[in-house]
């Protein structure tokens, strides 16, 4: 690991080289290196990726979605269609070597924001996120994410208090 500056995140492009990522998570790590850029060019998901140079360090995934109202928290569901309007947070990872430093919540931020904005254009309630272990929902709880009453891996978030939590306040 260098001391180069890393990027801002930014969405994941040819140049960007994935193929060294290893966040200890095999699945997080092979969805990144099989499967993101086709994700990218088919519409399924959008990538955005930390960098140090062309390296990729850390990344996330938005896509669009929904959840029945029965999985939903009550801030969630109250005065929702059903199935309520999301943003799924796909996945996010850091590479091993960059664990430990904040990158984990600077890219969470960044996903909050862009979902904020989506949700200016369309009608979103809310951020989910299905968390891939107890430590990742810890993480996400932490941050302000609620779990599911019928799926405790299942965590979400209302725009509102993602606002709330992006802009450092309560």
């Amino acid at each position: 690991m260098s001391t180069r500056p890393l990027s801002a995140p930014q969405p994941f492009a040819p140049a960007h080289e994935a193929d060294s990522f290893a966040s200890g998570s095999g699945p997080l790590d092979d969805w990144l290196k099989r499967h993101a850029r086709h994700n990218e060019a088919e519409g399924g998901s959008r990538t955005f990726v930390m960098c140090e140079g062309t390296r990729v360090v850390g990344y996330y995934s938005l896509a669009a979605g929904s959840v029945l109202a029965g999985v939903a928290t009550g801030r969630v569901r109250r005065n929702m269609p059903n199935p309520v309007p999301i943003v799924l947070l796909g996945r996010l990872a850091v590479d091993r070597a960059w664990q430990g430093r904040g990158l984990g919540g600077d890219l969470l931020r960044d996903a909050v924001l862009r979902a904020l904005s989506a949700g200016e254009t369309i009608g979103v309630r809310a951020l989910l996120v299905h968390a891939i272990s107890p430590a990742a929902q810890a993480f996400y709880q932490r941050h302000g994410f609620r779990p599911s009453p019928l799926e405790p891996l299942t965590l979400m978030v209302t725009l509102a208090e993602a606002k709330r939590m992006a802009m450092g306040g309560a």
